[in-house]
């Protein structure tokens, strides 16, 4: 989701507390089968137990979490990143391109020889650079499903062409 953190308030429960963020939901974009709106997402409040520390007033992130018990949690594992730090090509595939490949699914590269073994794979690299999780495919590019079901590494400003497939992929 898209959200701007409007509070905070550590709440008691459990042995080290948890954090209640307060946000203002600009946009959901997957999980609306379990939860329509949301007003909190929580976190542990120590750092050293994956919590995440976000700032009140200041930044629009982008954070990603699960439903738990009707809840929105979200730790150190999940993706969160203030808005305006995500690329151009990152704000478009989460407000377009995204939806177009969910039937594919990533297949990470830590080291080489790597190979897709399915035609719905799409042969992740960015591991293999210094840069890792937040490599040049992971900010430029969007896996999504092609022709006959296949699915590619697609980047460009126009909406994917559904009737071809891209021979400039990685």
């Amino acid at each position: 989701m898209r959200a701007k953190v409007v509070g905070k308030k550590l709440l008691k429960d459990g042995p080290f507390g948890t954090m209640r963020y307060t946000i203002k939901q600009m946009k959901m974009y997957r999980g609306f089968s379990k939860m329509q709106q949301v007003q909190y997402i929580y976190t542990e409040a120590a750092e050293s137990l994956c919590g995440v520390r976000l700032q009140v007033n200041k930044f629009q992130y982008l954070i990603t979490g699960r439903v738990f018990d009707g809840k929105v949690y979200t730790g150190v594992c999940n993706f969160i990143v203030p808005w305006d730090r995500l690329t151009l090509s990152q704000r478009k595939g989460l407000n377009h391109r995204y939806q177009y490949g969910c039937n594919c699914k990533i297949k990470p590269c830590y080291y080489l020889p790597c190979f897709v073994t399915a035609k719905n794979e799409c042969l992740w690299t960015d591991m293999l650079s210094d840069q890792g999780y937040m490599g040049h495919q992971a900010k430029h590019y969007v896996c999504i499903r092609q022709k006959e079901g296949y699915c590619s590494w697609y980047r460009g400003a126009a909406p994917p062409d559904k009737t071809r497939i891209n021979a400039t992929d990685p």
